[in-house]
């Protein structure tokens, strides 16, 4: 098994439940981002920096990942692609996508960059709340497991 963290976006908070996750388990993982990031000392922890631009590590990603590695990202469509794999893939706040909701989700995605582009103001995702941080570590244990 292997971790993917889509790490551009990762909040710190949900990064250090999976350094701490990645030693107690001895399971490998990898940070993919477009910039340089601090990383604890580990053989077990790496990153793969990707060049700038669109989508880049989100390719990066679908490119490496294998079914039953788990992928933590905020990206629809990349958790779209990984589900298509075979991957299992978690959000930072701790819901689990799977193959019976992701179009949903793509679809709700579409609609509401289409009200962002006609002007409506959406505002953006609440911020992570202890109880965000405790659902992703709790779903996280169940899938090391």
């Amino acid at each position: 098994m292997h971790i993917w963290v889509d790490a551009d976006a990762c909040p710190k908070v949900i990064r250090d439940i999976l350094f701490r996750a990645a030693e107690r388990t001895q399971t490998p993982l990898t940070m993919v981002a477009n910039h340089p990031l601090p990383l604890p000392g580990s053989t077990l922890i790496k990153q793969l920096q990707v060049p700038k631009g669109f989508d880049v590590a989100d390719d990066e990603i679908v490119v490496r990942i294998q079914p039953g590695e788990i992928l933590i990202t905020a990206d629809i469509p990349l958790a779209a692609e990984a589900l298509e794999k075979g991957a299992l893939v978690l959000s930072p706040r701790g819901e689990k996508f799977d193959t019976g909701t992701i179009r949903a989700k793509l679809t709700m995605r579409d609609f509401m960059d289409t009200l962002r582009a006609s002007g409506v103001q959406t505002g953006g995702p609440p911020t992570l709340s202890p109880a965000d941080r405790q659902a992703f570590a709790n779903q996280l244990d169940q899938l090391l497991r």
